[in-house]
C-alpha cells in the first residue's frame, strides 16, 4: 500500500471564520464540500470540520486522513494485519474512502481519488 499523505483533522466551531486562517497558513485555497450534515474544508494538510455537535463526536474519534493510491488495496493489508474496518470502502466526493480501527485501537480513514 503506497500512503501518500496526510491530514490532520480539526473540528471547528465556525468554518468560514476558520478558512481564511488556514488558507494563508497553507498557502492554499480550501476545497469545501459537505459529507452528511457535516460541512468540510479542505486546506492544504488541514481538513477543517464543522456541523452538529453529535456528528463532530464521532468525527473526533479519526485520528488522520490518510491519502492511498487504492483503497481497496489498503482494505487488504489493513485486514491483513488485523485491522478492523468499521466503514467502507464507500465512494466520496472525491474518490472512496474507508475507516479503520488498528489493533492498538486507534481510529484512521484511508481515501483515494479513484472514482
Amino acid at each position: 500500500m503506497e500512503i501518500l499523505g496526510a491530514s490532520l483533522r480539526i473540528c471547528v466551531e465556525d468554518l468560514e471564520t476558520a478558512v481564511p486562517f488556514y488558507e494563508r497558513l497553507a498557502g492554499a485555497r480550501a476545497l469545501r464540500f459537505d459529507r452528511g450534515g457535516v460541512r468540510v474544508a479542505a486546506v492544504g494538510s488541514f481538513l477543517l470540520m464543522s456541523g452538529p455537535e453529535a456528528e463532530l463526536e464521532i468525527l473526533r474519534k479519526v485520528a488522520a486522513t490518510i491519502a492511498v493510491r487504492d483503497v481497496e488495496e489498503a482494505h487488504r493489508l489493513l485486514t491483513e494485519l488485523g485491522a478492523r474496518v468499521v466503514a467502507g470502502p464507500v465512494p466520496t466526493p472525491a474518490g472512496r474512502n474507508l475507516i479503520a480501527m488498528h489493533p492498538d485501537g486507534s481510529v484512521f480513514e484511508y481515501v483515494d481519488q479513484r472514482g
